[in-house]
């Protein structure tokens, strides 16, 4: 996804939305984050962009004090009231780049489709500084393909995205090529012990769920309400014309690395 400036500010306006539909990153990618990072009750873990806190309970239920820091008003409310059960959670509005965290102070540094948000040049050093020696840096990224078992529907799809949003590129299934060029960056600014994951899975929507997943990207925010509210019509359309079914193929990827 190209990071466009101010594009990330749209999220927090479909806050609930977001919480309905975006999908967590399963137990597998968890339980190989605890294996690289074992962690406890005495850990300092930063969320960097929580959103609606798809990716942070399974740190809560470790008992680890988790800060996360979120710019979206709307977000920031959402997760103290969903994991207000937890007392070792604390929520600071705001963006990375203007919050203060004392260097080597942190455990784990983690951060669920949200990073690539922030310019590299700031995001790791910042990150590595906060951590201390040993600490971890786990990112996730969740990438969505198309229905490949519907080739038909899929172009259909495709060719109303040339009409409402102009893209002419056919979209590419995230690859081991694509994690391992981004597992590289982190070695750029210090990070060792560098591994990555790509995990897999479907998730199965109706026309009308799956246009309200689309509702959740920033891009599709941003289409004038009007025509939107259109583009959405016409893919529930074809949906309904193909069975009324729609699989979308999860690459859910996980990078980690160590502060040496």
């Amino acid at each position: 996804m190209p990071v466009l400036p101010g594009l990330e500010r749209t999220f927090d306006s479909v806050a609930q939305a977001y919480d309905r539909w975006r999908p967590g990153y399963g137990d597998a990618a968890y339980q190989a984050i605890f294996a690289y990072c074992p962690v406890s009750a005495q850990s300092n873990v930063v969320e960097i962009g929580i959103g609606s806190g798809q990716a942070t309970r399974p740190f809560l239920q470790k008992g680890c004090h988790v800060t996360a820091v979120e710019p979206g008003e709307q977000f920031a409310a959402l997760c103290r009231a969903k994991f207000q059960e937890y007392p070792a959670f604390l929520i600071r509005t705001g963006k990375l780049e203007e919050t203060d965290f004392p260097d080597g102070t942190v455990d784990l540094v983690f951060s669920a489709t949200a990073f690539h948000w922030i310019a590299q040049e700031i995001g790791y050093p910042r990150v590595f500084s906060m951590l201390k020696s040993g600490g971890a840096f786990v990112r996730m990224d969740n990438h969505p393909f198309e229905d490949k078992g519907r080739t038909k529907l899929a172009d259909e799809i495709q060719a109303l995205y040339r009409v409402y949003m102009g893209s002419t590129a056919r979209p590419v299934e995230y690859g081991d090529a694509m994690a391992k060029a981004k597992a590289e960056i982190a070695a750029r600014y210090g990070f060792t012990d560098i591994r990555y994951q790509l995990l897999k899975r479907t998730r199965q929507f109706s026309a009308r769920e799956y246009t309200a997943l689309l509702g959740t990207y920033s891009d599709h925010i941003a289409i004038e309400e009007t025509k939107r509210k259109e583009f959405f019509e016409k893919i529930e359309q074809a949906i309904d014309r193909h069975g009324g079914r729609y699989t979308v193929y999860d690459t859910i990827e996980l990078q980690l690395a160590r502060k040496p």
